[in-house]
């Protein structure tokens, strides 16, 4: 395996030999140092987005996600006038930031923002990579892989339109931290005797172990810092589309607290179920004004089946 320093040297001592490597290699620039391309270094490919025009959606497509804020719970009605709880995520500047190369030409991936960052807030490098690609300072950003055809311009703004009422979202965020907790609370511990001979034990784990082989495993469930890490909650039916609000109602709790960063996106494991309700018109690659249909202001799911409050004849 030859360095990228004993490339350079032999690019200096022999021109053919920089320029052989200059045709193979992928990034065109002027230096020949980043021309080489050492041999375990793979190619890497991205979507050409010319702009921004309207698709057709296949089973095979992968939208990309967004970001959005928690913003609380509340309760609603659905058309049989069962009460339903859901929780209301909203869309602030939520753009395209860039298109990040992948190492396969079938797999792509958009970088989203989303709010806004004051520049004396924003590191050099952030600013530079903004600025690079003509998007103000974002508060957060995320990756999310998308399938080519449904590739973005950078710049590009994404919407609550982007989403149909009644499909299913996955939703993922840090979930609250509980801090410094024992065994009961963060493993559900039955913990020890109440009474008969029990002191100062009611709450400890017990035995970590045995002497043979005289230490305890990796991974044995002990008391530590609980809460605090990604969940993902899955499989969650969007109930309204509030245009004007920007904001997406979401059936039950999402994690995290109000204010979060909630990464929203297209539910992947569908089993025995629908991604988009029937006969649903899905923006793809997403909602565009002047192309898309127009939208109300609210748009709200429909449940369907009979109406629970009836009791059936049987």
């Amino acid at each position: 395996m030859f360095s990228r320093s004993f490339i350079l040297g032999r690019a200096i001592a022999n021109p053919a030999f920089a320029q052989k490597i200059a045709a193979q290699s992928l990034f065109s620039t002027s230096a020949v140092a980043h021309k080489a391309r050492l041999p375990h270094e793979k190619l890497r490919y991205a979507p050409k987005v010319s702009e921004l025009k309207l698709g057709d959606y296949t089973a095979k497509s992968q939208r990309v996600g967004v970001i959005a804020r928690k913003k609380g719970m509340t309760g609603m009605w659905d058309e049989w006038g069962v009460r339903v709880p859901v929780t209301v995520l909203q869309l602030e500047k939520v753009q395209v930031v860039s298109i990040i190369k992948t190492s396969h030409p079938d797999c792509a991936r958009l970088q989203i923002g989303c709010g806004v960052r004051k520049e004396k807030n924003t590191s050099k490098p952030l600013k530079g990579h903004y600025d690079a690609n003509g998007v103000e300072p974002k508060a957060k950003v995320f990756e999310f892989p998308i399938t080519p055809d449904a590739a973005l311009p950078v710049g590009t703004e994404i919407t609550a339109a982007h989403f149909v009422p009644g499909q299913l979202v996955d939703v993922t965020a840090p979930g609250l931290g509980k801090g410094f907790q024992g065994v009961m609370k963060r493993w559900g511990f039955s913990g020890g005797r109440a009474s008969h001979g029990n002191s100062l034990a009611h709450r400890t784990p017990g035995s970590t172990g045995n002497i043979n082989p005289g230490r305890v495993y990796p991974g044995k469930k002990m008391p530590g810092r609980m809460g605090g890490k990604n969940v993902t909650v899955i499989r969650l039916p969007v109930m309204k589309v509030d245009t004007a609000l920007n904001c997406i109602w979401v059936k039950g709790p999402v994690p995290g607290h109000d204010e979060q960063f909630i990464k929203v996106r297209d539910s992947t494991k569908l089993v025995k179920h629908r991604l988009f309700p029937e006969g649903a018109a899905v923006p793809f690659p997403t909602y565009i004004p002047g192309q898309s249909p127009a939208l109300p202001r609210e748009t709200i799911a429909k449940v369907g089946g009979q109406d629970p409050l009836i009791p059936s004849s049987d």
